[in-house]
């Protein structure tokens, strides 16, 4: 029996892990090493490159809820452990939030496809005090310089922004909290901190890249525009400990 899903669910290119209990399950990256490379992992965020050729197929396996950015067109058939299957397909530069599930994937159109999953470690929780969001959004890149910086999706773990430059645009100084940068095109970048310092980065199309939370300058210094999608983690809940 096949079932229809709404894109956005079913759309889960993406293949990783399921914590159970601090442990790894069905882990995609160990059940099936040749479609998908861990290529960073923290206590907050594990970043999977996935990359599947015309027809292949993996295995059953999990994956936590997280981003998935798709790096090339992409169309898939999903089975999952009752029996029934789900369609979908992508375009180059979607993001899209994706719940947990366990699944079987299998490519079913005729070109490779590659997509990147940013999985979710940990639960985060956004700013609640008045006062401190207040100041956040002083410094907030889509407030500050909204030609630049536009909102992809929201929710409590993450603000996922696309952020595109003209050649040798530059933008205003902002922050950001931790995040991952997906890059969807080539690029080289200047970034001037609130020390003066400077700083010049170098990307490829398809690299990823773990950010600290940062304060930054950054101007575009080549003569072609560059877009990449920018995953910023929300702030962790603390618990306050009675004494």
């Amino acid at each position: 029996m096949k079932r229809s899903m709404p894109f956005f669910t079913a759309g889960i290119i993406a293949i990783s892990l399921l914590l159970t209990s601090g442990a790894f399950a069905q882990d995609a990256a160990k059940v099936d090493p040749k479609h998908y490379k861990v290529e960073f992992e923290n206590d907050q965020v594990r970043i999977l490159r996935i990359s599947y050729g015309p027809g292949e197929k993996s295995v059953m396996h999990a994956h936590p809820e997280g981003v998935v950015v798709y790096l090339t067109d992409a169309q898939a058939k999903f089975t999952f452990p009752d029996g029934k299957t789900g369609d979908a397909s992508g375009k180059t530069g979607l993001t899209l939030w994706v719940p947990a599930a366990k699944h079987h994937p299998e490519n079913t159109g005729d070109q490779p496809f590659e997509v990147i999953q940013v999985e979710m470690k940990s639960k985060t929780k956004g700013i609640k005090d008045a006062a401190a969001h207040k100041a956040n959004e002083v410094k907030d890149a889509t407030k500050l310089d909204p030609k630049h910086y536009k909102v992809e999706l929201e929710n409590d773990q993450v603000r996922v922004l696309r952020i595109s430059y003209g050649p040798h645009e530059k933008a205003v100084m902002h922050e950001h909290p931790a995040s991952v940068a997906v890059f969807l095109t080539d690029g080289k970048g200047k970034f001037t901190y609130p020390d003066g310092k400077t700083e010049e980065i170098s990307w490829k199309a398809g690299q990823t890249l773990w950010l600290p939370a940062v304060k930054h300058l950054p101007e575009n210094l080549t003569d072609k525009p560059f877009e990449l999608i920018q995953v910023e983690l929300k702030v962790k809940e603390t618990k306050t400990e009675k004494k």
